[in-house]
């Protein structure tokens, strides 16, 4: 049975259905998840309240047919909101190491700088270029696929993706 068929089922109250659909959509998932998040167990609990919504809102899904995109674009909702709830509690982002491992802590703190220098700079960039950066470039997907997930023309999403690689290499620059 295929991911539509399921999701009608789903639609009408089948809800082993609705498990399967959405089991078949895990990996991508966890991937845009863990993008945005950083943090495999972050990462699986937002995959779980944007089951857990979905589940509740399945209603509204207009046509089975765009189930994944409408699945994705409530995964990247509740990974905003909990970006936006871990900014509030944020505390210091880097511990050193012991002096038993001296290079190999040089070489990882160094590692954590540069990830460091990166996520500052997808944070300070919209939420839109964010979005596209991680979905292109994390997620893997094409232009035609960031444009259904966010819901904007093709051309639109090109010349944002354009403005965002510019200001993330503008910011990287300076950063270095």
């Amino acid at each position: 049975m295929n991911l539509e068929q399921l999701v009608l089922r789903a639609t009408r109250g089948d809800d082993e259905a609705f498990f399967e659909a959405v089991s078949l959509q895990k990996e991508k998932l966890y991937k845009v998840a863990y993008a945005f998040l950083h943090n495999e167990n972050d990462a699986l609990e937002a995959i779980q309240e944007a089951t857990c919504r979905s589940y509740l809102k399945l209603s509204r899904l207009e046509q089975a047919a765009y189930f994944s995109t409408w699945l994705t674009r409530i995964l990247i909702h509740v990974c905003v909101d909990e970006q936006k709830r871990k900014k509030r509690l944020l505390v210091d982002p880097i511990e050193v190491g012991n002096e038993q491992n001296r290079d190999l802590d040089i070489d990882l703190h160094e590692q954590t700088v540069e990830r460091m220098y990166i996520e500052e700079a997808l944070s300070r960039l919209t939420p839109a270029h964010r979005h596209i950066i991680i979905l292109k470039y994390f997620e893997d997907r094409t232009i035609r696929e960031i444009a259904d997930v966010l819901g904007h023309p093709e051309g639109t999403i090109k010349t944002w993706l354009h403005k965002a690689l510019g200001a993330l290499r503008k910011d990287l620059r300076k950063g270095w």
